[in-house]
C-alpha cells in the first residue's frame, strides 16, 4: 500500500465525516455545479456581537448561527501571523450557511486552496431551558491538516448546552516557522483555537451561554489540541474542562509516522528544528534569500504552497503541526503534564482500545519486519511480550494491531492520566466497544477492534444506525459528555459512577456497550505499560 493511500485511511478516522468536503473556487470549480440559494435568517434571531450583528435559523429544536467570522482572513500580510479581530460590520451578517473550511490537501474530499477560514458555528437550543447554558466547544481532527467541524447537533438537543464548532488553520498554513517570521513563530492553527475561546468569552453569553462554564472536546488532532491548551499559559481562564479523545496516537519511538510528531504524548520539535525546516521549505518554493524569505513565502500561491507541504513526512515540507515555540508551548505537552505545568482545568481523558495509525502485518514476516522497524534494540522484548502464538487467527494483524495500541496510545494516555492527576481533576477512559459500525477506511473483513475513535460515531452517530447496544452506550456517552461540561463531573443521572484517576484510585472507565461499561485498575497490567511500555514514552523518569 501506497504511503499516501495510508494517510488517507488515518484521515478519515481522526474525523468521521459521511459528506464530501468541499473545494475552493479555484481547484474544485468543475465539482461544483452551482451553490444553493443561503437560508434567509428566522425572525428574532438577530444577535448583536461585539464585532457586529448576525442572524441565524431557527429549527425545531436547534437555532444555529453558522460561519460567524472571529478573525480577520490571514492572507496577504496577515498569512503566518497571529489572528487579528475581523474588520467590524454593521450591516447584519446572514449567518445561514456553514462557513469555509481551512485550506487543506485533497483527503476524503478534494483540495480547497481558501485561507478565508477564521469562522465559527453558534448552535443553541431552540427552545433552552433555565440559562446561562454550558458551552462545549469543538475542535476538529485530522492530524492538524485536514477536515473540518462536524455539527454537533445532537450534543445542544440531547444535554441542553451551547455548541461552538471551530474552523482554524491547517497545515502549512497553521504551522509553518521560518526564522524570518520572527521569534515564537508556528503554531498559528492553535492560536487561531485560542482566538476562538476569546470571542466565545466576549460573546457566548448573547446566545445564551455561560463564559465561565467552557469545555473544549476534540478527538485525535482535536484530543492534542485540548492537550495542549491545557499546558499554554495564555490559555488559562479560557476554559474550565477539556475533554481529550483519542489524543495519543503518534507512534512511540517516532518510527514510519504517519503524521508529524504532534500528540499528548511526543516530543515536539523545537523552534531551532522548525526553522531548519521552514528555510527547506522556503527553498523549495524559490524563497530561499534568507533576508526576503518571509516576504517572498507570503507572496506565493496557496496552491504551491499545499503542493509542496504535502503532507509533511519529507525534510523539504516544513512543519505542519505544533512545535515548542517558546511562548504557547513554552515545552511539549507530555512534559508539562510530568512537570505540573498545567492550566487549573479539569479533564476527561483516554483513547481506544485497539487503535493504531500504523500499516498493518498481514503474515508473520509481516510482523517480524514491522515489530523490527518500530522498536528496534527492543524488538526481543516486543516479541516475547506479544508472541504470535498467543493470538487466534489472524494472529500477526491481531499481535501487531495490539501491541501498537499498546505502545502508541493506551499505557501513554494512562501514564498522562497519571501525571495529571497529581495536579488536576482527571477521569481517566478506555473505549472497549469493538463492535462500532466499520468505517470506509476500514477492512470490513478484519477484526479492527475499538478503532481510533469510534466513540465519535457513538456521540455524534448521523446517519448510522446503531444496534440496541450500541444505542445504549451512545446515550451514555452523550450523558457523560454533557454532564461533565455542566457539572465538571461525569457522574450525573443516566450514567454509571465515574470516579477521578488518583494515586491512591486510578480507575479507568472501560466505556462498552449495552451498560457495560465499568471502572477498572487492571489496564497498565493487561497491556503492559509499566514493565514495556512505560519506560520508552517520552518525559518518563525512568526514560
Amino acid at each position: 500500500m501506497r504511503l499516501d493511500r495510508k494517510v488517507v485511511a488515518a484521515v478519515a478516522a481522526t474525523m468521521l465525516i459521511a459528506t464530501p468536503l468541499t473545494g475552493s473556487a479555484s481547484m474544485a470549480s468543475d465539482l461544483i455545479k452551482a451553490d444553493p440559494p443561503a437560508p434567509v435568517c428566522s425572525p428574532g434571531t438577530t444577535v448583536k456581537t461585539d464585532d457586529g450583528p448576525v442572524c441565524g435559523v431557527k429549527g425545531a429544536e436547534v437555532t444555529s448561527w453558522q460561519g460567524i467570522r472571529y478573525g480577520a482572513p490571514p492572507t496577504g500580510e496577515l498569512r503566518w501571523k497571529a489572528p487579528r479581530r475581523p474588520t467590524p460590520w454593521t450591516e447584519t451578517f446572514a449567518a445561514t450557511t456553514e462557513g469555509n473550511q481551512c485550506a487543506q490537501p485533497a483527503s476524503v474530499g478534494p483540495a480547497t486552496d481558501n485561507e478565508d477560514c477564521l469562522n465559527l458555528t453558534v448552535r443553541a437550543p431552540a427552545k433552552p431551558g433555565p440559562g446561562p447554558l454550558a458551552v462545549m466547544v469543538q475542535i476538529h481532527g485530522g492530524g492538524f491538516l485536514l477536515l473540518k467541524p462536524q455539527d454537533a447537533s445532537r450534543l445542544v438537543t440531547g444535554g441542553n448546552v451551547i455548541s461552538v464548532e471551530v474552523n482554524y488553520r491547517l497545515g502549512i498554513f497553521g504551522f509553518l516557522a521560518h526564522e524570518g517570521f520572527g521569534e515564537h513563530a508556528g503554531n498559528y492553527g492553535l492560536l487561531d483555537q485560542q482566538a476562538a475561546l476569546r470571542w466565545v468569552q466576549r460573546n457566548i453569553a448573547r446566545f445564551g451561554g455561560d463564559p465561565h462554564n467552557v469545555t473544549i472536546y476534540g478527538a485525535s488532532a482535536g484530543g492534542s489540541s485540548v492537550c495542549a491548551h491545557t499546558t499554554a499559559p495564555s490559555s488559562a481562564g479560557l476554559f474550565q474542562r477539556g475533554i481529550a479523545q483519542s489524543g495519543e496516537y503518534n507512534s512511540l519511538l517516532g518510527v514510519d509516522t504517519v503524521w508529524q510528531a504532534q500528540d499528548c504524548k511526543s516530543k515536539l520539535p523545537t523552534e531551532e528544528q522548525a526553522h531548519r525546516a521552514g528555510a527547506k521549505f522556503a527553498a523549495g518554493v524559490g524563497c530561499g534569500v534568507e533576508a526576503e524569505a518571509a516576504a517572498c513565502l507570503r507572496k506565493v500561491p496557496a496552491a504551491a504552497l499545499l503542493k509542496q507541504a504535502d503532507h509533511g513526512r519529507e525534510p523539504g515540507n516544513g512543519t505542519i503541526a505544533p512545535i515548542v515555540d517558546g511562548k504557547f508551548l513554552p515545552m511539549s505537552p507530555g512534559e508539562a503534564f510530568a512537570t505540573g505545568r498545567v492550566n487549573d482545568v479539569a479533564l476527561i481523558h483516554g483513547v481506544d482500545r485497539d487503535e493504531t495509525q500504523l500499516p498493518s502485518a498481514s503474515t508473520p514476516a509481516d510482523y517480524e519486519k514491522l515489530v523490527l522497524q518500530q522498536y528496534g534494540e527492543h524488538a526481543p522484548a516486543v516479541r516475547r511480550t506479544y508472541p504470535l502464538k498467543r493470538f487466534p487467527t489472524p494472529a500477526p494483524f491481531l499481535a501487531y494491531r495490539t501491541l501498537v495500541a499498546d505502545s502508541n496510545s493506551v499505557c501513554p494516555s494512562v501514564l498522562n492520566s497519571e501525571r495529571l492527576s497529581k495536579h488536576i481533576p482527571v477521569f481517566a477512559y478506555q473505549f472497549d466497544d469493538t463492535d462500532v459500525p466499520p468505517q470506509f477506511f476500514l477492512d470490513p473483513t478484519k477484526p479492527n477492534g475499538a478503532y481510533h475513535i469510534a466513540e465519535m460515531l457513538l456521540l455524534l452517530p448521523g446517519g448510522d444506525k446503531l444496534t440496541p447496544n450500541q444505542q445504549v452506550l451512545s446515550d451514555q456517552l452523550l450523558t457523560q459528555w454533557t454532564g461533565f461540561a455542566r457539572t465538571g463531573n461525569p457522574t450525573v443521572d443516566g450514567a454509571p459512577r465515574w470516579d477521578p484517576y488518583t494515586e491512591d484510585n486510578p480507575v479507568v472507565m472501560a466505556l462498552n456497550a449495552a451498560g457495560d461499561s465499568q471502572l477498572t485498575t487492571e489496564i497498565p497490567r493487561q497491556h503492559h505499560c509499566k514493565k514495556l511500555w512505560d519506560p520508552l514514552t517520552p518525559f518518563n523518569a525512568s526514560h
